[in-house]
């Protein structure tokens, strides 16, 4: 049995370029010094002493800061680059971070929050672009599923780690997040290449066509951004309604961290068995059943009173999270023109940007006004609309457009490749029959 899995693993991280795992460790990084996303509501509430509709406000404009830069970035991305796209993201959220931290005005606060949300998104765009651009066709949903892990392997430690340097102090929080930040930053700027690709005419890629309005007409790629943006919807509950519904049912920021590090956890434990499991399935049915298994696993909170119940709900939708991403991603990158991938990979963002906007108001609303059974409720229908949407949406999935030659710009003090990318989009066999029977 241990030999098996030894060979599973060895089978899930090899034959990835060695870019690819730079990228990684820098995800891995990033993620063990988040504590903002995490404890940003509690911090609000029960440190400050604010309302839960001025924390749903707080986070709000953090998502408005993440749908314009989302926007902004996946445009720069192709324009200038993924690496100083990137540089400029990652140093920006350090120092919005840290300054976070020293904020006592909630007029301050929503400001610093605001700049926190558009920093700390715009890089988005420009690492999955990367991810694109450097890993092979059949390689993409297990990279996607091996980057989701490295973002939760560094949450579930953080996780556990920021509910007792909350119970000390939340500033050190804020500087933790910001140095981890920085490290990001140096890691791309010494060891990642540019990777963006040439258009297919031979051109830069960002002198035909370079604004949004290409994937704006790209109507089956905007309904996949619509679903997205459902899907997100009850995903962030996570970070805004459950950690608000917990304090006010007289939890402590404790619970709160040993509930949702269930999710870190589990992600962790079963990513890479599950992705093993899932790569040659039809994405079609994996969306779908995704979507309803998130939706109903957010509802079921409404009859959790204890926190080892909040953590069983948290395990069920969880298992909708490990499947979701990675599929999710992978189709986004085979509906993306190579040389247009930032824009795309941005509307994408955006889509995750606009429910981070939308999803604090909504919770606060239905926390304050109508009772939190009813924001659970509602996650239950969002997750069986956006489960019918992938059913209609993806019947008849048509070939995608052939890749641009890529770049292949070293980094810094980097030896020059000597072998060129294979950023080719042509489906694998398994995507193929998928197509078929979809």
């Amino acid at each position: 049995m241990l030999t098996a899995a030894r060979r599973a693993v060895k089978e899930s991280v090899s034959g990835l370029p060695p870019a690819f795992w730079w990228l990684w460790t820098s995800t891995l990084v990033n993620r063990l010094g988040a504590f903002v996303s995490t404890f940003m509501a509690i911090y609000l509430t029960l440190e400050m002493g604010y309302s839960a509709t001025y924390a749903g406000l707080v986070a709000a404009l953090h998502g408005l800061g993440g749908v314009i830069s989302s926007l902004g970035a996946g445009v720069l991305t192709d324009r200038l680059g993924r690496r100083p796209t990137l540089l400029v993201a990652q140093t920006s959220t350090a120092v919005s971070v840290a300054l976070l931290g020293f904020m006592s005005h909630p007029v301050a606060i929503a400001a610093v929050a605001f700049a926190v949300g558009m920093a700390s998104n715009a890089s988005r765009p420009a690492v999955q672009a990367m991810m694109a651009d450097i890993v092979r066709p059949e390689d993409r949903v297990r990279a996607f599923s091996l980057n989701f892990w490295a973002i939760n392997l560094g949450f579930a430690i953080s996780s556990a780690g920021a509910g007792f340097i909350a119970a000390y102090s939340y500033r050190a929080g804020f500087l933790i997040e910001a140095v981890m930040t920085l490290v990001c930053a140096v890691l791309v700027f010494v060891k990642l290449p540019e990777s963006r690709p040439e258009h297919p005419d031979g051109a830069a890629a960002h002198t035909p066509g370079g604004g949004l309005g290409t994937v704006l007409r790209d109507r089956r790629f905007m309904g996949v951004v619509g679903l997205s943006f459902l899907v997100a919807l009850v995903f962030q509950q996570a970070y805004v309604g459950l950690p608000v519904a917990m304090g006010e049912a007289g939890f402590t920021p404790s619970d709160f961290g040993v509930a949702i590090a269930c999710n870190g956890v589990m992600i962790v434990l079963l990513q890479i068995p599950v992705t093993r499991f899932i790569e040659h399935r039809d994405p079609q049915r994996l969306l779908v059943i995704s979507s309803l298994v998130a939706g109903y696993g957010f509802g079921l909170t409404a009859f959790a009173g204890s926190v080892g119940l909040i953590a069983l709900t948290v395990c069920v939708w969880t298992l909708a999270e490990i499947v979701n991403a990675p599929t999710q991603s992978t189709l986004v990158v085979r509906l993306s023109p190579a040389h247009a991938r930032g824009r795309y990979q941005g509307m994408y963002a955006m889509s995750w940007s606009v429910a981070a906007l939308a999803a604090p108001l909504l919770s606060g609303f239905f926390i304050d006004r109508l009772g939190q059974e009813w924001l659970w409720g509602f996650c239950a229908l969002v997750g069986t609309v956006a489960a019918l949407g992938y059913w209609s949406l993806m019947r008849g999935l048509s070939e995608p457009a052939q890749d641009a030659k890529p770049r292949t710009e070293p980094a810094p003090g980097a030896k020059p490749r000597t072998e060129p990318l294979d950023t080719g989009v042509s489906l694998p066999d398994h995507a193929r029959q998928a197509e078929a029977t979809g």
